[in-house]
């Protein structure tokens, strides 16, 4: 995730979340909860911008997305933004680990009202993901985020590659890694995964890619 845009200076950032977007009181509200964190110092990057979330949002409208698929909960804003925009039809199931940022989200979507559209699964994603498949729900949502370690990154590709309908869109979060991905001199875990998740999807003619440089870089995969 990403607070911000990479490569905008703070007027353009300011014009962009003036005229460009549009964010109602809960998700500002849950956005700055979040900001204003004991732990915010630690966090900044784990948010996606609003712009971002604005974005995803008119994606999900654009496909008439109702099952929604997110691998990568924190402190839950952009579960929050596609509950709202998908109505009371929409569904959402939610992957995290995390106790502590979460309770955070649900809090902020009981607030929002969109609480009974979130189904909150507290486990290992990659657990949820098999059981999912296992339980047949293969072609079953309109949308998937991911946005959680990047060292799984492949794994909860191919799984929601799966679970994904034909038709249906799957965003990949921190493509662009701060830039780092053009950094020959960086070998992190983390970056070598995110590498090699862009490369394969470069490749992949199961899906139509594009690459967004918004946040820290969101790749679109559309499966055909």
């Amino acid at each position: 995730m990403s607070s911000s845009s990479m490569g905008l200076s703070e007027s353009v950032l300011k014009y962009l979340r003036t005229f460009g977007m549009r964010e109602d009181a809960d998700q500002l509200a849950l956005r700055e909860a979040t900001a204003s964190h004991p732990d915010s110092s630690k966090m900044s990057m784990m948010q996606i911008s609003p712009e971002q979330g604005q974005f995803m949002a008119l994606l999900a409208e654009l496909i008439g997305a109702e099952r929604y698929l997110e691998i990568g909960v924190f402190t839950g804003y952009s579960a929050l933004t596609i509950a709202k925009v998908m109505g009371s039809k929409g569904r959402v199931v939610a992957l995290d680990v995390s106790e502590k940022f979460t309770t955070i989200a649900q809090d902020h979507w009981q607030k929002a009202g969109v609480a009974n559209q979130i189904d909150l699964r507290l486990a290992p994603a990659k657990d949820s993901l098999m059981a999912m498949l296992d339980a047949g729900e293969h072609s079953s949502f309109d949308f998937a985020f991911i946005d959680a370690d990047k060292t799984n990154y492949q794994a909860y590709y191919d799984a929601a590659l799966e679970l994904i309908r034909p038709g249906g869109v799957i965003g990949i979060d921190n493509v662009l890694w701060g830039g780092s991905v053009a950094d020959p001199m960086d070998h992190r875990p983390d970056t070598e995964a995110i590498r090699s998740i862009n490369e394969a999807l470069s490749k992949d003619k199961r899906v139509t890619v594009s690459m967004v440089p918004i946040g820290d870089g969101l790749t679109l995969a559309r499966k055909r």
